[in-house]
């Protein structure tokens, strides 16, 4: 599953709309749209997606000594 499909699936469980996600974020609907065309998102903005969501965001490698990277 792509991370556009996964803002999706987290927009909708959180019974919100994308423009109201994209004014949470201060960005217009359209810029927003195009983001998620693309996929291109930084891990910051994964972060600020969550925090607008009300949600954690966690992308890492975890390995079998439990580090995380």
């Amino acid at each position: 599953m792509d991370i556009s499909t996964k803002i999706r699936l987290a927009v909708a469980y959180r019974g919100i709309t994308e423009t109201e996600l994209a004014r949470r974020l201060s960005m217009s609907p359209q810029a927003f749209g195009q983001r998620l065309k693309t996929g291109k998102f930084s891990s910051a903005d994964l972060d600020r997606i969550a925090a607008a969501l009300g949600a954690k965001y966690e992308c890492y490698y975890e390995f079998e000594d439990g580090q995380k990277i």
